[in-house]
């Protein structure tokens, strides 16, 4: 008898020596072998991504002409409404750089679009991520901020040769400094904990105690500008609740995030580009005394 339950604790035992050996390892040689593993992989991922691209393409293919030609007229109102949007953005720009000159403050720290396919969402009660077809072949910068038509969508955690790992705003290990829209002074926004299959949510600190929110007309909760990652005025989600406090001093808030975040299947990272160095202007009496 006591053999048997010998022979029948034996696998516990070899997982636990196991556990047990993976702790006393360095933390450089787990680093080493989770990239390792995470580039081994990264093939399977996008030769994954890619096959849906052409399962796709095909199921577009089958669509009739009919379908193809209603399709590429709303097609044509978007791009017209984007053409008017970008002439507008222009002058907007051009209005900029001209306050910046004549006021002569530092111009606003640029960004390249880099935009990426999504290979893997990772949507579950422990992390809300997912994994990029771009990495260091495109100069994907560790904590560069990515983007949606819809907002933001998180910022990159990991950098591997072809790949990267985006965490959502919805992760709850992301914290960002974010307003209320129309009211400038800062607040704190957190991911949540979010269920597999639930809606995303996230949570805000810090709220001065005379925000409220009217039932029906949730206020947009944008980045700040703040902290050096996100340009300001991304929509992070709607402000549905608030409450106080438990110290009484602050309100403390509920988040709805746009559901199309856990159906991204294309996403933009703003890669901060280095700011090209302000040209001094003369000074005043400089220029006089070398006027003739």
């Amino acid at each position: 008898m006591p053999p048997r339950r010998f022979d029948q604790a034996r696998p516990f035992a070899a997982l636990g020596l196991l556990l047990l050996a993976w702790l006393l390892v360095p933390a450089a040689v787990k680093s080493l072998a989770r990239a390792s593993f995470f580039e081994l992989t990264a093939p399977a991922t996008a030769l994954a991504s890619h096959v849906r691209d052409l399962q796709e393409y095909w199921s577009l293919e089958a669509h009739s002409r009919r379908q193809l030609i209603e399709a590429g007229r709303d097609l044509a109102r978007v791009s017209a409404s984007y053409d008017l949007a970008a002439q507008r953005n222009g002058e907007l720009e051009a209005e900029i750089g001209a306050l910046e000159q004549q006021l002569r403050m530092p111009p606003v720290p640029g960004y390249r679009l880099e935009p990426a396919r999504v290979a893997l969402r990772e949507l579950s009660a422990w992390w809300q991520r997912i994994v990029i077809r771009k990495g260091k072949n495109y100069g994907i910068p560790l904590g560069a901020p990515v983007v949606f038509a819809g907002g933001a969508v998180g910022r990159v955690s990991e950098v591997h040769e072809y790949t990267a790992v985006v965490d959502l705003i919805s992760n709850p290990g992301v914290r960002l400094s974010a307003s209320i829209e129309g009211d400038a002074r800062p607040v704190s926004f957190e991911g949540g904990d979010n269920p597999t299959l639930g809606p995303a949510r996230g949570t805000v600190d810090y709220i001065p105690l005379d925000v409220t929110v009217e039932s029906g007309h949730p206020p947009r909760l944008v980045t700040s500008g703040l902290g050096g990652v996100y340009p300001a005025g991304l929509t992070i989600g709607r402000l549905v609740h608030v409450v106080p406090s438990d110290d009484g001093l602050f309100k403390t808030g509920t988040v709805d995030i746009d559901d199309r975040l856990s159906q991204l299947t294309e996403v933009t990272v703003l890669v901060p580009q280095p700011q090209a160095p302000a040209v001094a202007s003369p000074a005043p009496a400089a220029a006089s005394a070398a006027a003739p």
